[in-house]
Parts: C-alpha cells; structure tokens; sequence
C-alpha cells in the first residue's frame, strides 16, 4: 500500500504553491530515477487561495473577460501556467487539492486517474447528500441536469505529468463566492455554469468535515495510507522532505468581494 503525505497549508497565495509543487514534482522525480529507486512518500497539498483566476497551456486568454484594472479592483490576480484545460477560479471557500503523486506506483493510465479524482469528489457530494456525476468529454465533477437547470461544474480538474509524476490537480468549490466566475468562460465552456456545495444545499458547509471525508474516500480509491500534517508542521515536513527550507507564507488578505 502506498504512502501519501497531506500537507493542509490552509491559505497560500498561488505563485508559491506553485513554485512548491514544482519542487515536489522533482524531488520525486529524482527518488525515482535513482538506482535503486528511492521509495519516499507521494504528497498532496491542501490550500485555499485568494482570489486568482488561472489559464492552462492550451486555453484561450479571451475566456478572461477583465482588464488588468477589473482584476486590481476585485483583489484577484491571473497566471498562466502549464496544467492541461483552459481558464478557471480559485479562491476562498473552495478546497484546492495538489496531488503529486508517481503513478508507476498505483497506474500509468491518466485517464484512470483524472476519472478517479472525479471518484473521490463525487462520492464526497454523496456523504452531503447531493447527487454529483460526470459529463461525457467534459473532465471534472458536475451537478444537473435537474429542476434547477442544465449541467453545472462543481469541481474543476486539470493536471501535468512528467516522467509518471504528477502535479495540479482539483478546485472543489465548497463555500466560493460564485460571482467571480461571471467574470471567466469558465474551463472555455460557455454554454453551463458553476456552482458550490453550499449553493446546491441552501446553506454554507463545514469545510473541515468536507475535507475529512474527501481524504477517506481518497486513501479508499488509490488504496493508500495517508499521513495528515498542518500549518507549521506541514512546513517542517516538506522541508525535511525536499531538504531545503519551505517558506511560511503567513496569512493572505482577503480580497472583497466579486461585484
């Protein structure tokens, strides 16, 4: 069974996580090209960011529908960066998941793997009680179609892998201000919406508990062990991991919000 370390770094702005991940993409890289392989843990990293909207590789930059000033006055910023899939938001309320993970050690099949990311967050809007699914051609979770309307995205997926080795990962929107998704085609799809937990339910969700049964369902679908470490201790671990220093990011302000 393999070994997962869950680093919860609670809000972290988007540059550095991104830069960490990179780094852990890397470091696992090296332990598996070594001679003999050197078995260190696989990682996932838990945040929140603050209001950031982000474009994969092959995404069109006119699905962002601000101007840099629009963007200045919302607190949010924009990267473009080298995951698969077009443009998407992360921001407070939404649980953001980095699973660097070598897939040599549970399956060399990205298919597989995005399809059981989809897995562990559908069945985490099964413990909620609200009935979540895929649409054919389009990765991610989805709600609908239902009374409420036509399909709607609740999680966002989008990964790069290199060498087995993966990194990005999922954005599940929990209690996210919807409204600055008004402002992207969000994942280039301009024809269905997004929505949230606490927008399905009527009512705002315990991020902690959404969490606690994600990562169960997580070590149930990759058959894994997962060791949890937060904050500071989280920090140490990586560090001690990756043997250089990992910064404290320290609290992020929060933006106001979407208008």
């Amino acid at each position: 069974m393999e070994s997962i370390i869950v680093c919860h770094l609670g809000r972290m702005a988007y540059e550095p996580a991104w830069a960490l991940q990179r780094r852990l993409q890397a470091r696992l890289v090296r332990a598996k090209r070594q001679d003999p392989p050197e078995p260190i843990p696989h990682v996932l990293l838990l945040v929140e960011h603050p209001p950031v909207y982000t474009l994969g590789k092959s995404g069109d930059a006119r699905h962002l529908l601000l101007s840099e000033a629009e963007l200045a006055a919302r607190g949010a910023s924009f990267h473009r960066i080298d995951r698969g899939g077009d443009i998407t938001f992360h921001g407070p309320g939404q649980l953001v998941g980095y699973p660097i993970l070598d897939l040599d050690r549970f399956f060399t099949d990205i298919h597989r793997y995005l399809r059981e990311l989809e897995e562990v967050v559908i069945r985490t809007c099964a413990d909620e009680g609200l009935a979540a699914g895929r649409v054919e051609g389009r990765t991610g979770v989805w709600i609908g179609p239902d009374e409420r309307g036509p399909e709607r995205k609740i999680c966002a997926m989008g990964i790069r892998c290199s060498r087995w080795v993966t990194m990005h990962g999922f954005a599940f929107n929990l209690n996210t201000d919807l409204r600055f998704f008004e402002a992207i085609v969000p994942c280039g799809i301009a024809d269905r919406g997004v929505t949230s937990l606490a927008a399905e339910l009527g009512r705002p969700v315990d991020e902690a508990a959404v969490r606690a049964r994600l990562l169960a369902h997580l070590a149930e679908r990759f058959e894994a062990t997962l060791t949890l470490r937060a904050g500071a201790e989280a920090r140490a671990c990586l560090a001690a991991y990756l043997d250089e220093p990992v910064e404290a990011t320290g609290p992020v302000p929060v933006a106001p919000p979407a208008t």
